[in-house]
């Protein structure tokens, strides 16, 4: 039976994977000859077939950022302002320019002539996929609350124990330890 930190390692690395692809598909999107001339220079062979394999960046990056977003939030929580800064317009800008310009303003197509352009949703992007991969040294680092991910193992598998007394017919038993899980649960 997997625990729930190797299920957590699991999706964090899909979800990197998934970011990496992103970041593909938004270098495809606005520069799809250089791209491609990039690709061949690598593998002439597989470069139509990493373009089929590309999602669209502008329907797939919300579901992306939504996961990644609540991921930070358990994870690295001091570094969820910093994530959101990289897809948010500040409330105070007036104006558009390279240092101000934010992934929204790429998903609306937003391009202020002579001055800045999609490309500069890029950096932010690149930003948002590097803290998500500074989460995979929590897994390792022995600062990580590991004590939550034990505690939820167990949970588990106390509530499996619950579900076999159930099964043979110790209902007071079944429910005397569901109830010692839900009581610790809360206590915490």
């Amino acid at each position: 039976m997997n625990s729930n930190l190797d299920r957590f390692k699991k999706d964090l690395e899909s979800l990197i994977e998934e970011g990496d692809r992103l970041l593909l598909a938004m270098f495809y999107e606005l520069n799809p000859k250089e791209f491609l001339l990039e690709l061949k220079k690598n593998d002439e062979s597989s470069a139509e077939e990493i373009v089929k394999g590309l999602p669209s960046f502008k329907d797939k990056y919300q579901s992306w950022y939504s996961e990644a977003l609540m991921l930070i939030k358990q994870l690295l929580p001091d570094r969820i302002i910093d994530f959101i800064s990289y897809y948010e317009k500040p409330k105070s800008r007036k104006t558009i320019n390279y240092d101000n310009y934010k992934i929204s303003d790429y998903l609306q197509s937003i391009k202020v002539p002579f001055t800045v352009g999609p490309d500069a949703a890029i950096p932010q992007f690149k930003q948002q996929l590097a803290i998500l991969e500074s989460a995979k040294r929590r897994f390792e680092s022995s600062l990580f609350d590991i004590r939550q991910l034990v505690q939820a193992d167990l949970f588990d598998s106390e509530l499996d124990e619950a579900e076999e007394l159930l099964k043979h017919g110790f209902e007071r038993a079944a429910g005397a330890v569901s109830g010692v899980v839900l009581e610790r649960h809360l206590m915490q």
